[in-house]
């Protein structure tokens, strides 16, 4: 890892100072958190030297929380925003994405990604040559709405839903459609009906490939969407259905499927009425006699329609909604509120969420959470004022799809059907940490083709502190938000072979080419890998 060296790396300089790893367990931030039973996943691998509640390394800024859990990351206009706005106002506008203007992202993606604009059709029937290109632009996409786009909270739901309803980007049976999925399933419903977008979910050739129901027939069923159907997308493992009611269910998805090698053959959703299973059908208190193979479509639709409001559903999603936002372990009061609120709107989203946003327990809940590695490199990206690179090409937005894969968060590439988890245990690995530290110092020194604004400019006002002591707290209120606690300081200090009194000038080295480790070190730290 670099700057692991016992002096500053400077060949002209003799101050002895603490190396990297020395830094942390000096500060002792990876004791405190894994006291805090919360985020030990984030520095895990770090000697218990201290311990406490990991919300004492938040500020107590009720703004800041909601900026944490409902944006890929707080930043300093964004801070000034919801100020001047409120909170209300600000969530208000956000659950209205529409509303917002997001040029600047939306012709980033149109003039770097123009292949996200084929058609299901067009892509599978003109370009499957470009196939694994396509699927590439999307998680490239992923990355570049999550850090600049202004609708937050819609890249967030869409993260989270894309996770639900999960479709690995990389394969060989969705390269034409996995686009198209994240178009005409996933954005389109992320803050509309549950109940709209499992059906949308359930007539599109993403799903029918990915879980294999285009292959389905009455006489040989393919269990797998019908499956994952109740256990995965609707009432849960624990929602009370049987071994033989899940057979049932996917002889009722029989027949869905795609124009794929038959004699349409363009790539889109199709009902093979051949295929489709008929006699009596239930699951779950639901039932069909389903007598007529040409209407076995709108008896499927039927059955995911029921399963989407179902109750088991309204309290799964709730609390997965929950363990999103709010905590890792949810409280059942709140979830159930929750659920209730997903019954009497028709499983429309918005209401649910204001369930959550408005509760006692969402404000109660700082410190409840760390980031999972994308969001730790897209929170980054955007505290430190990063912009893609000033080309037409996308080179440097690549970079970050890379530099993501690498920790084993890049979007959308969950092969498994489950969805990426979102909780701290599956996070936990010294390896991990040790590679995002190594992701917080290529960020801030330069990382590819992308336009990282000088440190000095940036970071700093245009009046320097007078003391290291102030620099040091003056970049944490940039960086994080807050003040850091005195020995956190003091480790800082120890780093720069300096003392707190020590002034600052136009020549020190903390402003200059230290300045982007300083800034490294404390993104390192759980003031910024908590939320």
């Amino acid at each position: 890892m670099r700057g692991e060296g016992g002096t500053s790396g400077d060949p002209g300089s003799q101050t002895p100072t603490l190396s990297r790893r020395r830094f942390v367990r000096n500060a002792a931030v990876g004791g405190a958190i894994a006291g805090s039973g919360v985020g030990a996943s984030l520095l895990q691998a770090l000697p218990a030297q201290a311990a406490g509640p990991a919300a004492t390394f938040l500020p107590p800024d009720n703004d800041l929380h909601l900026l944490r859990r409902a944006t890929w990351g707080p930043t300093p206009d964004l801070h000034h925003q919801i100020r001047k706005m409120g909170m209300d106002r600000w969530l208000d506008q956000q659950l209205k994405p529409n509303s917002i203007d997001d040029r600047y992202c939306n012709d980033l993606i149109s003039t770097r990604f123009p292949r996200l604009k084929w058609t299901l059709r067009d892509a599978y029937l003109n370009h499957s040559d470009e196939g694994w290109d396509l699927m590439r632009d999307l998680g490239v996409a992923a990355i570049v709405r999550a850090a600049w786009s202004k609708r937050q909270l819609l890249e967030v739901l869409v993260d989270f839903w894309s996770n639900h309803l999960n479709i690995a980007n990389f394969g060989d049976s969705v390269w034409w459609s996995r686009h198209d999925y994240d178009r005409a399933v996933i954005r389109r419903h992320a803050l509309g009906k549950f109940s709209d977008m499992l059906a949308a979910s359930a007539t599109h050739p993403a799903m029918m490939m990915y879980l294999n129901n285009a292959e389905s027939t009455k006489d040989n069923p393919n269990e797998n969407y019908g499956r994952e159907l109740l256990e995965l997308h609707t009432v849960g493992v624990d929602g009370g259905y049987s071994e033989a009611e899940m057979r049932t269910s996917a002889l009722i998805l029989t027949g869905l499927g795609v124009h794929y090698y038959d004699s349409v053959n363009d790539g889109t959703f199709s009902y093979n009425f051949e295929n489709h299973y008929t006699g009596h059908v239930k699951v779950l208190g639901w039932s069909s006699n389903n007598k007529s193979a040409k209407q076995g479509i709108d008896v499927a639709l039927d059955y995911v329609d029921y399963l989407a409001h179902h109750r088991a559903t309204a309290h799964r999603i709730s609390y997965k909604l929950c363990q999103r936002f709010l905590s890792d372990k949810p409280p059942a009061g709140l979830v159930t509120k929750m659920a209730d609120a997903y019954r009497a709107h028709d499983t429309a989203i918005i209401p649910v969420l204001r369930v959550l946003f408005d509760s006692k327990t969402f404000r109660q809940s700082k410190g409840t959470k760390v980031i999972r590695p994308m969001q730790d490199v897209v929170a980054t990206v955007r505290i430190l004022g990063i912009k893609p690179g000033a080309n037409d090409g996308d080179d440097g937005l690549s970079s970050l799809y890379w530099l993501i894969e690498g920790l084993s968060d890049a979007p959308l590439a969950w092969v498994q059907p489950n969805g990426y988890p979102d909780y701290a245990d599956a996070w936990r690995s010294a390896g991990g940490t040790l590679n995002r530290w190594n992701a917080h110092l290529d960020l801030a020194t330069g990382y590819g083709d992308l336009q990282v604004p000088d440190p000095r400019k940036a970071l700093l006002p245009t009046k320097l502190p007078k003391d290291h002591g102030e620099l040091i707290q003056v970049l944490a209120e940039r960086l994080v938000f807050r003040k850091l606690s005195q020995g956190h300081r003091n480790a800082l200090l120890a780093f720069l072979g300096r003392s707190a009194a020590d002034p600052v000038n136009s020549s020190s080295e903390a402003v200059g080419w230290r300045l982007p480790y300083l800034a490294a070190l404390i993104l390192d730290s759980p003031y910024h890998g908590i939320r």
